[in-house]
């Protein structure tokens, strides 16, 4: 899963500075409220942190992370092709919310 990293363009990845990604199978209740659903199965990615926009005096903090949840993922996908395409999306629309790109603009794009 954590290849789409790696295909993100270079000038990007090279931005992306103190940022954790993890994948977990399943959001938690909290992750749900933090993506403002409630039903397991919708949320594949979720962003926590302080986004670039944003920083101003930014040292000494945890890092910012991106979370991917399998098995959402995976419930969606009819086959491995599938699952690498909704994994890339994701990582997509998450890195773009480091950015302080909200859902609102992302909606705009295939990335929504």
């Amino acid at each position: 899963m954590l290849k789409a990293l790696d295909e993100l363009p270079a000038p990007i990845r090279a931005r992306l500075d103190n940022v954790d990604v993890l994948v977990k199978e399943w959001p938690s209740r909290d992750d749900l409220a933090q993506g403002g659903l409630q039903d397991r199965h919708e949320l594949f990615g979720l962003y926590e942190g302080i986004p670039l926009v944003d920083r101003g005096h930014y040292d000494m903090v945890l890092p910012d992370k991106i979370t991917l949840f399998q098995r959402p993922i995976e419930a969606v996908c009819a086959a491995r092709a599938d699952v690498v395409r909704e994994v890339r999306a994701t990582v997509i629309h998450e890195v773009a919310h480091y950015f302080g790109i909200s859902d609102e603009e992302l909606d705009e794009t295939d990335y929504g």
